[in-house]
């Protein structure tokens, strides 16, 4: 069996103040760590959501960002979004775009989360362990769902944070 993964904490201009593992992280919102976030479009600006495995231990079952993930420890922000990419939906040789970064919280955890995004119609070998369905919404799709249960909390806050830090979609 491999070793707990470690994550880093950090504070919220997110330097890094510490380590522990993701049992201690998870289960104490006030440990903040790093997650990045990618929204992959297609080229008619859709946007691609995963459905979670039932066996994720946050948000299982839901509709959640194209894809998400810690930072891995020493890991720069860009290098795990394009890993993250890479490990949940097949998707390589795409640098993603930054966008913002933002604090979510909920009574599970904190995460300072940095968001990307990317622009890709292709077929998706996406992470089935991780991954129960991926398929791209309409903007109105997602606006319909969002409070229904449907979505994760968390990719109910990136949906609201990128409508208020772009000007236009796509």
């Amino acid at each position: 069996m491999d070793p707990e993964e470690h994550l880093e904490i950090v504070n919220y201009r997110g330097e890094v103040i510490g380590s522990a593992p993701r049992s201690e992280i998870h289960g104490n919102p006030s440990l903040l760590h790093r997650v990045v976030h990618v929204l992959v479009f297609n080229p008619t600006g859709e946007l691609l959501l995963q459905k979670r495995s039932q066996n994720k231990d946050v948000a299982p079952g839901k509709w959640d960002t194209s894809v998400g993930g810690h930072v891995g420890i020493g890991e720069d922000l860009l290098s795990s979004s394009m890993r993250e990419m890479h490990e949940e939906l097949g998707i390589a040789g795409h640098e993603p775009e930054y966008l913002y970064s933002y604090i979510h919280t909920n009574p599970y955890e904190t995460e300072l989360v940095t968001t990307f995004r990317c622009i890709s119609g292709g077929e998706f070998p996406f992470n089935r362990e991780e991954i129960d369905e991926i398929r791209f919404w309409s903007f109105e799709e997602i606006r319909q769902a969002i409070g229904k249960n449907v979505l994760s909390d968390n990719f109910e806050h990136e949906f609201m944070t990128y409508f208020g830090h772009t000007e236009s979609v796509i």
